[in-house]
């Protein structure tokens, strides 16, 4: 795994800006392009709550958005987006390690992926990575869990 950033997300960056961030970067990944329309049939929300939401990133530098067109994440953008990514794929990670149910790791790491401090990030990533390499441990831990 590569190692968390030292600061997972600016202060300023807020849950929405953090999950539209996300999104628009996985539909980048998976397609090669986002679209309003394809943002807003993802996030199950109107067009015009997305493309207000777009304009707000686009006034504040992280994508360059046309009207029409489509949109592109900036560097800033897409930097803060991979981090989110990461930060969301790292919980993800460590709670499936657990052994808990998908749904429960799904709705945890949402409510948390938002608001967990760098350090217990670096905490947790440690963590994973001392389990992943100690099986016998990992058992112990999770017979406790589970």
């Amino acid at each position: 795994m590569p190692p968390v950033p030292a600061k997972s997300s600016p202060r300023s960056a807020s849950t929405a800006v953090e999950d539209y961030l996300e999104r628009i970067l996985g539909l980048i990944n998976t397609k090669g392009y986002a679209r309003v329309v394809d943002i807003a049939g993802s996030l199950r929300i109107s067009q015009a709550s997305v493309t207000n939401m777009i304009q707000r990133l686009d006034a504040e530098g992280l994508l360059k958005y046309e009207k029409y067109r489509g949109l592109v994440l900036t560097t800033a953008g897409e930097t803060l987006a991979k981090n989110i990514t990461r930060r969301h794929e790292l919980l993800t990670d460590f709670l499936k390690l657990l052994g808990l149910d998908a749904e429960v790791i799904y709705h945890d790491v949402e409510g948390m992926e938002h608001h967990i401090s760098p350090s217990t990030l670096r905490a947790i990533e440690s963590l994973t990575a001392q389990l992943q390499r100690q099986p016998a441990l990992l058992a112990r831990v999770r017979e406790q869990v589970t």
